[in-house]
């Protein structure tokens, strides 16, 4: 899956953009917009080739008996395009990310061609892209209204459930996006089943950065690293702390020259962190040294009855 060095070129802004263009177009005049641009087989066949691409571009207003005005639909879109979109992308890099967009998008386009359905909606966003994000962040947890914490792995078994829901109830619409999402996350699987194939074939030290497979896994498992990390000294766990520390320890690299503690900075945009070899040293000691303190206990005094 996984990029070459200077390889991505941020097409999620690319998507971002025509999310917003084409709510524009679908604003001015919704039935006009479906007619030019929903999936429809016949058009596609009379040479409509676009129609392909974007009816994912449409905001949909209905979901099963409920209303939803497209212009939030548009805001929540958006939204989870910029929280996953930007981190699957910076990960696999902008080729492979795009091949991974289209191939769900065609495959679901083409099930729906099979079926002759049509589609308007953005299934590759609720879905495809929610469960590769999933897969690749188990860890990580959202924040509703700033209180209510929901882990991205709930959030996507419940998109799962949604869609074979609507699959069972005979909608030919979902059938088309749980295929799409299928072909997708088969994408996903089989190019990390690649990498660590490769990894696998490895003999000797663990391989260095100097390989652009083991160095996308190391990374990977770093950003879960570091969400398991903060978890441990926000709760203040001894136990999970000293598991943390005791993986680093036997995950460091010999002969590393590391940054002082204060240049340790495993979210920064850069992501310069994660990608250092230097990288489960630094962690253990970060977590030597903020590790929550346990206040001294004060001696009993005995009492004369």
């Amino acid at each position: 899956m996984f990029r070459s060095r200077g390889e991505n070129l941020r097409s999620t802004y690319i998507l971002l953009f025509l999310n917003v263009a084409f709510f524009l177009l679908q604003y001015q005049d919704a039935q006009k917009f479906t007619r030019l641009f929903g999936f429809d087989r016949n058009a596609v066949a009379a040479g409509q080739i676009w129609r392909l691409f974007t009816y994912q571009f449409a905001q949909a207003g209905h979901v099963g008996a409920f209303t939803i005005p497209p212009v939030l639909t548009l805001f929540l879109n958006l939204v989870l395009l910029s929280l996953m979109g930007f981190a699957v992308e910076e990960q696999w890099g902008t080729g492979n990310f795009l091949r991974f967009y289209l191939m769900s998008t065609l495959a679901t386009a083409l099930v729906a061609a099979w079926f002759n359905t049509p589609l308007l909606g953005s299934f590759f966003i609720n879905f495809t892209l929610l469960f590769v994000y999933a897969a690749l962040n188990r860890d990580q947890t959202f924040y509703l209204s700033t209180i209510l914490p929901i882990r991205v792995t709930f959030l996507a078994w419940l998109a799962l459930a949604a869609l074979l829901t609507g699959v069972f109830f005979g909608s030919k619409t979902n059938l088309a996006a749980l295929a799409g999402a299928v072909v997708g996350f088969g994408y996903y699987v089989s190019q990390r089943v690649r990498v660590l194939a490769i990894a696998t074939r490895e003999t000797g030290p663990a391989p260095r950065l100097g390989s652009e497979d083991a160095a996308v896994i190391a990374a990977t498992r770093n950003i879960t690293r570091v969400v398991a990390m903060k978890r441990a000294l926000v709760t203040g766990s001894d136990s999970d702390i000293n598991r943390l520390i005791d993986l680093a320890q036997h995950e460091k690299v010999s002969g590393v020259n590391i940054c002082e503690p204060i240049d340790f900075k495993p979210e920064h945009s850069d992501r310069y962190c994660i990608r250092c070899e230097g990288f489960a040293e630094c962690t253990a000691r970060h977590l030597q040294l903020n590790r929550p303190k346990v206040a001294p206990q004060a001696p009993a005094t005995a009492t004369l009855a």
